[in-house]
């Protein structure tokens, strides 16, 4: 199938703008590549050192023959979606043994949980907390003891952090193990009934408690299509992950063969072997393009369009806000998974999945077929289903049409003709919105602003009852220099609420939503942002604000607004408790949303 014109005009437009960074990125790879495996250059007092706790393990680490396998986990048993790895070092040691090859715990990094911190303090540690991942899982790498590495990851910000230390050691190979999504619970919809009865004051906290923990019941990934399931879908869009091993459930049979298998893999990848295959020639601009695919075909998270261009940029790869918006226009949805749909994660696996997926989009020419990946060259292999017999782990080809169109339909049948992702800009700044699960009717919005400094004062407005009328609610001061850029979260029962009264609302913020909002407008994301200079700082409450879906613009329709002095906030309130304070050199070094908000 012949490459789709806009894919290849974008996949060109990348590899431009980005030859002055790209070309330096990979000749440090290819220097770090030449000086061959790391551990034999260490002196015989740090081999020993390092190989002091291996125990029989010893004598193959010091004849340096066999390849070393360092585990980078994120493990820590609060968050369920990681809880399954506590297993996976032995599983790997044990399947690096059986190929000649050892393994090490090379370092854990932090791991923080979304979903817990909503509307805490803790939130905004959130997104910087990628950029510590990716520096822990830098000085766990950087004893120079490995030929090859697994990542340990799963949610919201660890996978990303973990691909930027990755393209660091892009002279590495790499193969990204998960644990999988947790059995279906309380239905997602049901559960987001639930919050808005609770929010409205029609259940009380006991009745909210149950639904919440009938939704979230055992080890594993939460089952919606948030950011944690869309990190997921990307890592085998963009061939880090075996085909098909994403949404495994864990502890079952076929996930332990697989994580086996991808541990096995990344020695057999190593420049001992004879298919050397590092990071850095997998993820090149190809590579990212396809994820861009992916997470426009299937109505993935918003918290993409920040962490894709910060992983990108790790390898000297610089995507913009309208790539992401030109690929959509040309990428058909081809998932409803909640929030755009009613079936969780589970359900599209059995539906057919990604392999169905992927397949559907290279017969469309909307995927680079070429690519390198962990499984070998060409994204083919993510077509196709791991399966286990009698003890062995296989590939067959998966199914030829999806299992249920309510759920995974043909490229030829779509949701909707294109994918889930729009770039506004205008007067107000640049912004994205999710698509994928707003209603047409509510595409295009113009009303008055209410303008609130943070989420706790549109509460507050909603519960006074001054939340009635058609409205724009901005929320500002969220950016990643403000305060972290913490989601929004719980503004969404709110938000929905109000436009299940035939309210026509919308929402504009330069913080983040969830990686599973949804059915309600947001334009987020918002730069420049309020304490950066942004317009958003010049707004006052009665100005006409514009949100425009359909032709991505985000204005203001007032006239003399940009005149104005912008708006101050009183932001010492967030400098300090739950280790805040510790973050302050972030928050002052911090670049905006659109550059990935990083860090580095």
């Amino acid at each position: 199938m012949t490459l789709n014109d806009t894919v290849r005009r974008v996949t060109d437009r990348i590899i431009d703008r980005s030859r002055d960074t790209r070309g330096p990125h990979l000749d440090r790879m290819a220097a770090a590549r030449s000086k061959g495996p790391a551990r034999g250059h260490l002196s015989c007092s740090g081999q020993a050192h390092a190989y002091a706790a291996t125990g029989g393990d010893k004598d193959r680490l010091a004849e340096g023959t066999a390849g070393n396998l360092g585990i980078v986990t994120a493990y820590n048993d609060m968050l369920s979606a990681h809880q399954p790895f506590e297993r996976y070092p032995d599983l790997i040691r044990r399947a690096a043994r059986d190929v000649g090859g050892t393994a090490q715990v090379a370092g854990g990094v932090p791991a923080m949980c979304d979903g817990v911190t909503q509307g805490e303090a803790g939130m905004e540690l959130s997104l910087f907390s990628r950029d510590t991942i990716a520096l822990a899982a830098s000085v766990a790498l950087s004893h120079n003891t490995f030929d090859a590495a697994v990542f340990l990851g799963v949610c919201d910000k660890i996978v990303p952090g973990l691909v930027i230390a990755a393209q660091a050691f892009g002279h590495l190979p790499a193969v990204f193990v998960p644990a999988g999504p947790m059995e279906s619970g309380l239905a997602n919809d049901d559960k987001a009934k639930v919050r808005q009865k609770f929010a409205s004051g029609e259940v009380g906290r006991d009745a909210l408690m149950a639904a919440e923990m009938a939704a979230y019941h055992g080890p594993g990934t939460c089952t919606f299509y948030g950011t944690a399931n869309t990190n997921q879908m990307l890592m085998e869009f963009m061939g880090l992950h075996l085909p098909g091993s994403s949404f495994v459930s864990p502890n079952t049979e076929l996930r332990d063969a697989l994580t086996r298998e991808g541990a096995q893999r990344a020695l057999a990848l190593s420049a001992l072997g004879n298919d050397y295959t590092p990071v850095c020639d997998i993820l090149d601009e190809r590579a990212f393009v396809n994820g861009i695919v992916g997470l426009n075909a299937t109505g993935g998270s918003t918290n993409l369009l920040i962490h894709l261009i910060a992983m990108a940029r790790a390898g000297g790869i610089v995507l913009d806000w309208q790539d992401f918006s030109d690929l959509s226009d040309v990428t058909p949805l081809l998932a409803r998974v909640y929030p755009n749909g009613l079936a969780d994660v589970n359900h599209f696996h059995a539906a057919g999945g990604l392999g169905y997926m992927i397949g559907e989009l290279l017969k469309t020419g909307l995927l680079h077929p070429d690519t390198r990946t962990v499984a070998g060259e060409g994204l083919e292999h993510y077509t196709q289903d791991p399966k286990l017999k009698d003890g062995v782990l296989s590939w067959e080809p998966g199914p030829e049409a999806s299992l249920n169109t309510k759920i995974l339909r043909p490229a030829s049948e779509p949701f909707q003709s294109t994918g889930g992702l729009k770039r506004m800009t205008g007067s107000l700044g640049t912004a994205v919105m999710k698509v994928s699960a707003v209603a047409s009717e509510h595409h295009v919005i113009e009303a008055p602003a209410r303008v609130f400094a943070d989420q706790e004062e549109v509460k507050a407005a909603f519960k006074a009852g001054t939340l009635t009328e058609d409205v724009v609610v901005v929320v500002r001061f969220q950016g990643p220099k403000a305060n972290g850029m913490p989601e929004l979260h719980s503004l969404t029962p709110i938000l929905s609420i109000m436009q299940g009264r035939g309210q026509r609302v919308a929402l504009v913020t330069d913080g983040r939503m969830s990686g599973a909002s949804g059915k309600v407008p947001a334009a987020i994301h918002v730069s420049p942002e309020a304490l950066n200079g942004g317009p958003i700082a010049q707004l006052q409450d009665g100005d006409i604000v514009r949100v425009d879906a359909v032709q991505g613009v985000l204005d203001i329709l007032t006239s003399g607004v940009l005149d104005r002095e912008p708006a101050t906030a009183d932001l010492t309130g967030n400098q300090h408790g739950v280790g805040r304070e510790l973050f302050a050199a972030f928050r002052a070094n911090v670049g905006s949303a659109e550059t990935g908000a990083a860090v580095f």
